[in-house]
């Protein structure tokens, strides 16, 4: 292992992360915010303990209450006034049914004069549900869609008909009162009602959408759930405000400024990746290849969230396909590194945020007699990057806004 540049990797994460926590941004777009009657604080997704945080330190005691619904492992302390539940992602449990039950009780019976303070985060498609199927139901349904390779924006259409909180129900719930939302996006293109399947936005999609992708995956549907899917979403809100205080684009921006000091010429090269996670590790290598000719320090960045379609058994993630699958096209390039990794720590369902490679990981791997398609076709890059030191471990960092990918050369 190239240790330098292991180094080198592990420094732009930690400072890339700290970069994009949503603690100031929160605190940004609450600054001057006056509130009439009773605020009641409801924050759910991967970052919603460290938003919750940041507007308790921010408005004290005038939150009513509040109710946080978080994965699990990521509540951090206790929050003043606020119950804070931890449950299931990417599928949502019984602690998700009855954390979402917990926010309606909260927001039930409030004024015209009320306002839901409502921190939105990536993951809440799972952690904020209540679902109009029985649960079971459901996690066979999200099962379906994350094992066919279904991207995130297919799943929410198909989530939002099959919810009484999701594309825009949420809103309509905490009518008469207002709904103030932050929100940090983890969808490219921070389209909103699609952003933990928009629980406080007008969902633009339509019955036809979800029935549509029903059909291209061949996915398995009861009666109840098939009459779903021709019930239309709200499609008007009149009590919601919006802010978008987060997304990929600021994670990108966050290491090319670190790479910059590092004395690397960075490029982004899109902030828009949504491809088969180990095709872009495939080309990532490729822009090595070509790239490590000019001679001097150069990183290219690109953000984004790439897909895997399961083919074997194994234990990984997207960033850790990605990763693998360049090591290949940078062997014995000299001082070339890939690594890749989810902002918000975790990858895939493991304990690492993603993975690191660089020319001397193919012929480690050699040694050990792992052959990186194979282990590839198994889905199964945990262990193969776990034996040559190639996993990045973050722990839960506190945001949510996709991933990044970075090719170090120098």
């Amino acid at each position: 292992m190239n240790e330098k540049l292991r180094e080198i990797s592990g420094h732009i994460i930690n400072e890339a992360i700290k970069a994009v926590l949503p603690d100031a941004a929160v605190k940004r777009a609450l600054e001057g915010k006056e509130f009439l009657g009773k605020v009641v604080l409801v924050a759910m997704g991967k970052a919603a303990w460290q938003m919750a945080k940041a507007a308790e330190e921010c408005l004290g005691d005038k939150i009513d209450k509040g109710v946080v619904v978080t994965k699990y492992q990521h509540v951090k302390g206790e929050i003043n006034k606020c119950i804070c539940i931890e449950a299931g992602h990417p599928v949502p449990d019984e602690n998700s049914f009855r954390g979402t039950q917990a926010a309606i009780d909260a927001v039930t019976g409030l004024t015209e004069k009320d306002t839901v303070l409502f921190l939105i985060s990536g993951g809440g498609s799972a952690l904020f549900e209540k679902p109009l199927i029985p649960g079971e139901e459901l996690s066979d349904i999200t099962n379906q869609l994350l094992a066919c390779g279904a991207d995130i924006v297919e799943m929410n259409i198909v989530r939002k008909r099959l919810s009484s909180v999701k594309g825009g129900k949420f809103a309509k719930i905490c009518e008469p009162a207002q709904v103030y939302a932050i929100v940090l996006s983890d969808i490219l293109g921070d389209p909103l009602d699609m952003i933990a399947s928009g629980p406080a936005c007008p969902d633009t999609s339509t019955c036809e959408d979800a029935k549509r992708i029903i059909e291209k995956y061949n996915i398995r549907l009861s009666e109840k759930a098939q009459k779903l899917m021709e019930i239309e979403t709200p499609k008007k809100l009149d009590n919601v405000t919006t802010q978008i205080n987060g997304s990929v684009k600021e994670l990108c921006s966050a290491v090319e400024k670190e790479c910059r000091k590092l004395g690397y010429e960075p490029y982004v090269l899109t902030d828009q990746l949504c491809c088969q996670a180990k095709e872009a590790g495939s080309f990532l290598a490729s822009i090595a290849k070509t790239h490590i000719r000019i001679g001097k320090k150069v990183a290219y960045i690109a953000g984004g969230e790439t897909i895997v379609n399961l083919t074997g058994h194994g234990l990984g993630g997207r960033n850790q396909e990605i990763a693998l699958s360049a090591s290949l096209g940078i062997a014995n390039l000299g001082d070339v590194a890939v690594f890749s990794v989810g902002s918000d720590g975790t990858d895939g369902p493991t304990d690492a945020a993603g993975g690191y490679v660089d020319a001397e990981t193919h012929a480690a791997l050699k040694v050990l007699g792992i052959d990186e398609y194979d282990v590839l076709k198994e889905n199964d890059a945990y262990h193969a990057l776990e034996k040559v030191g190639g996993l990045i471990k973050t722990g839960p960092t506190g945001t949510n806004v996709n991933d990044v990918a970075v090719v170090l050369i120098g």
